[in-house]
C-alpha cells in the first residue's frame, strides 16, 4: 500500500526543503490544547477517556543517506542560526567518515517494521506512519499520507525518552509544523505518548547491557566494585534549556527535569543490578559557541579523570539514545574508545534498545495504555519521577533561544 511504500522505500528521492516553522497552532473551541482529541481536550495531565486512534505517528530526527545530502540536512538541522556552509562541512567529517550515510533512518525503518509486526501480534489494527524532523520522509509527509489513507485520529510516539526542548517539545513543534504544512489544522486529531523514560521496556535493555559489561569484565579479571566506573551517556545541551526542562512547577534543580530523568534511571540500573560499581552521568555531542554554558562532565574529560582514581575499565551506556545513530557511532564507538584507548582503560560500549523485543513490545504497552486510558496509578514506571505527563504543561521545555513555538500535545502557552 502507499503507506508502506513512504515508510520503508530506502530509495534516495531528490532533496526538498523541509517544511517552515508554524506561524499558530489551532485550538479548538472549549479545548486548551492544540489539536488534541477529546481525551486530551481539556488539558488533563493524563488521558482522561478511552481514544480509538486510526493510525500511530512514528516521529524521527532524521539524517543523511548519501555524501550530497551531508551539507543540505545539516543546513535543516541548523535553519534559522545563518550558519555558513563552510562552518557546515567542518562538521560534516562525522558523516563523510561513514558514507555520508547516518543509520538513523535505516534504523526507523527497523523499529517501523518492528512496530507493525508487534501491533499486528495484538490485533490492534493501527497502521504505523514514520516521518522525520530533518529529513525525508518529514512528519508532514507521513501526515499527508496518513490523511490520503483515509486517517484522522493520530497517537504520536517520538524516538526519544526524556523531556527537553529537543527531545519532547520540538517533536510537538514539528506536529504543529506538519498539520500547518499540510493544511490539516482542523482535519485531524494528534495526540503524543508520554515520555518513557523510566518505562520498564525502554529501562530493561539498558539493565541487561550493563549486566553483560560487568559480568564480562569481572570475568576478565577486574574487581567491578573499584576498578570499573559505570559512565551513563547521554546528549549535552545547552545548561539554560536543560534548566528550563520538564514543568515550571515540577523544576528538578540544576539541569531540570532532563538531568533528574537521566540520574534517576541510571541509579535505578545500578540498583537491580545489585552492583556497587561507582558510576555517574555524563554528555557528549555538545556544539554551539563555547562562551555558552552546556551540560558538563563531557564523557572523555571524565574518563581522564579515572586512572588517578584507580580505574581501570569503564562501562559505558549510551542512556540517552534509543538507537545506535551517529552521535553513538562517532562520539562513543570512535572518540571515546580513542580517548579509553590512550588512557589505557578497558572500555565496553552497552547496546541502545533499537529493536530490542522489551523495548518495542513497551512502545506497544504505551499505545495500548492510551487506546484504554489507564489510570496514572496503574501505569508501569519505574522511578518516583514518573509516570510523565500526557499532556505536556504550561512552561514546559522552552527553548531559551527561540521560546515558546506554536507546538501539539501540550497546554497552550
Amino acid at each position: 500500500m502507499a503507506a508502506e511504500r513512504l515508510a520503508s522505500t530506502t530509495e534516495p528521492e531528490p532533496f526538498r526543503p523541509k517544511p517552515p516553522r508554524a506561524t499558530a497552532a489551532v485550538v479548538a473551541d472549549g479545548c486548551r490544547v492544540a489539536g488534541a482529541t477529546a481525551a486530551t481536550c481539556a488539558g488533563e495531565p493524563f488521558a482522561t477517556e478511552p481514544v480509538a486512534y486510526d493510525a500511530v505517528l512514528l516521529l524521527g530526527f532524521g539524517g543523511p543517506e548519501g555524501q550530497d545530502d551531508v551539507i543540505p540536512y545539516l543546513r535543516n538541522v541548523t535553519g534559522g542560526r545563518g550558519i555558513p556552509d563552510e562552518r557546515l562541512e567542518e562538521v560534516a567529517h562525522h558523516y563523510r567518515h561513514f558514507g555520508g550515510v547516518s543509520p538513523i533512518n535505516e534504523h526507523n525503518r527497523e523499529l517501523k517494521a518492528a512496530l507493525d509486526a508487534e501491533i499486528a501480534a495484538r490485533g490492534l489494527g493501527l497502521p504505523v506512519y514514520w516521518g522525520n524532523r530533518n529529513w525525508m520522509p518529514y512528519v508532514a509527509d507521513a501526515l499527508q499520507q496518513a490523511y490520503d489513507d483515509g486517517h484522522r485520529r493520530f497517537l504520536s510516539i517520538a524516538t526519544s525518552a526524556y523531556s527537553s526542548y529537543s527531545s519532547c517539545r520540538q517533536y510537538r513543534e514539528d506536529l504543529a509544523d506538519a498539520v500547518e504544512a499540510t493544511a490539516l489544522q482542523r482535519g485531524v486529531q494528534i495526540d503524543k505518548v508520554r515520555p518513557f523514560f523510566d518505562h520498564p521496556g525502554f529501562v530493561g535493555p539498558f539493565t541487561e547491557g550493563v549486566r553483560a559489561a560487568l559480568d564480562t569484565l569481572a570475568a576478565q579479571g577486574f574487581d567491578t566494585s573499584t576498578e570499573v566506573e559505570v559512565l551513563f551517556s547521554t546528549h549535552s545541551i545547552p545548561n539554560a534549556d536543560a534548566d528550563r526542562s520538564g514543568p515550571p512547577e515540577d523544576r528538578l534543580g540544576p539541569g531540570g527535569a532532563y538531568v533528574a530523568q537521566h540520574a534517576a534511571v541510571a541509579e535505578r540500573i545500578m540498583s537491580d543490578l545489585g552492583s556497587d560499581a561507582p558510576w555517574q552521568v555524563v554528555f557528549q555531542s555538545r556544539s554551539g559557541p563555547p562562551q555558552v554554558p552546556w551540560l558538563e562532565p563531557d564523557v572523555n574529560d571524565a574518563m581522564e579523570e579515572l586512572p588517578a582514581l584507580g580505574r581501570k575499565a569503564v562501562v559505558i551506556v549510551p542512556l540517552g539514545f534509543v538507537s545506535d545513530h551517529m552521535e553513538v557511532l562517532w562520539d562513543l564507538d570512535t572518540e571515546a574508545m580513542e580517548t579509553a584507548e590512550r588512557l589505557g582503560l578497558v572500555a565496553v560500549r552497552t547496546p541502545t534498545p533499537g529493536t530490542h523485543p522489551a523495548y518495542v513490545a513497551g512502545l506497544v504497552d504505551l499505545i495500548e495504555e492510551r487506546l484504554a486510558a489507564t489510570p496514572p496509578a496503574e501505569r508501569p514506571h519505574l522511578t518516583d519521577l514518573g509516570p510523565w505527563y500526557d499532556v505536556c504543561r504550561t512552561g514546559c521545555c522552552e527553548n531559551k533561544r527561540l521560546g515558546f513555538q506554536p507546538a501539539l500535545a501540550g497546554l497552550a502557552e
